[in-house]
């Protein structure tokens, strides 16, 4: 066992058991599911935080799922065969939910004006606006 900076978090895993893709399969990957309704109707979209371009869509969320599982699959082994490096999951439990952020005054300003005017604080403001960015 030995242990891996990525991210700027440090995680434990046994590399020499990392051979192909079905052993990245089994390690705790993060997976974002998004309900959508738009033009084509309703569908769920998912993908994987650290597998950047790896998504599928589904009608269910049960289908959507089966579609990541394999499109993962798909994604890892090309990453493998082609020498690349697969990234591991983040492991987000040693994130606290807090960052300081330095920014201008003037968008410092702006920010507040405009959580006042939604009648929220500050903090929900920007977490709000971040949210919609991400």
């Amino acid at each position: 066992m030995i242990l891996l900076h990525h991210w700027g978090v440090i995680i434990a895993a046994n590399v020499d058991k990392l051979n192909d893709a079905r052993d990245y399969m089994n390690l705790p990957y993060n997976f974002i599911i998004k309900q959508i309704e738009d033009e084509s109707g309703l569908y769920f979209h998912t993908s994987v935080l650290e597998l950047d371009g790896c998504q599928s869509t589904g009608d269910t969320l049960e289908e959507a799922y089966s579609g990541l599982r394999e499109a993962m699959e798909g994604w890892i082994e090309t990453k493998l065969e082609n020498g690349f490096v697969v990234p591991l999951p983040l492991d987000t439990g040693k994130f606290s939910g807090k960052f300081v952020l330095r920014l201008p005054k003037t968008l410092h300003a702006r920010l507040a004006l405009e959580a006042e005017k939604e009648g929220v604080s500050l903090n929900q403001y920007a977490l709000y606006k971040l949210s919609c960015s991400v």
